[in-house]
């Protein structure tokens, strides 16, 4: 009974420690931090294109935007591809935007240079809407847009990307209003 007692207390010292080093470690207030914090919608976010020139998000001010992380060698990308080239050339007259961010942080599937990563997009997957420089979208270098974009709307099983074809739904006030799997057809967002 008393080594009972004992690892009842030592579970209980490692939690408060675990519990201590998350607070500590999530609410210390960094300058970067409380600038992303203070960051009301999308628009207050500039981003680089896939030539490296700034563009700020405020340009698509009173647009729908779908914000994806794209891959090029995915199981997932033919299909992504060619449902959202659907839903921009339908929508793209009416107020509607994707932005693809290129990642390799899944498997190494978008493993090219911006200009390569450009190549492939336009030529092989004939996509006409935006596409950004290759951002990280999970961890300590995660873009702030995508540490916003995850703030705003956590996944199912905690706040992190799970895979390529993530993608956030923003409304018109540049507001997050919906996030789906990468599993989720763009087609299905339609509505």
């Amino acid at each position: 009974m008393k080594w009972l007692t004992f690892w009842n207390c030592i579970s209980i010292l490692v939690l408060s420690f675990a519990f201590f080093f998350f607070y500590c470690h999530t609410y210390t207030s960094t300058p970067s931090l409380m600038a992303e914090q203070s960051s009301k919608s999308i628009y207050d976010f500039t981003v680089k294109d896939i030539s490296g020139n700034d563009v700020s998000l405020n340009n698509y001010s009173g647009k729908v935007l779908l914000i994806v992380n794209v891959a090029s060698q995915c199981g997932l990308t033919q299909t992504n591809y060619k449902e959202l080239n659907v839903l921009y050339e339908k929508y793209k007259n009416q107020g509607f935007e994707i932005l693809a961010f290129p990642c390799n942080q899944f498997a190494g599937q978008e493993p090219g240079n911006n200009e390569e990563i450009q190549e492939v997009v336009c030529t092989r997957f004939k996509a006409e809407f935006p596409i950004f420089d290759k951002v990280e979208v999970n961890g300590k270098n995660a873009a702030p847009l995508y540490k916003f974009l995850k703030e705003q709307k956590g996944g199912i099983f905690g706040d992190g990307i799970k895979w390529n074809f993530t993608k956030f739904l923003v409304n018109k006030e540049g507001k997050v209003v919906d996030r789906y799997a990468p599993t989720t057809s763009p087609l299905k967002i339609e509505t």
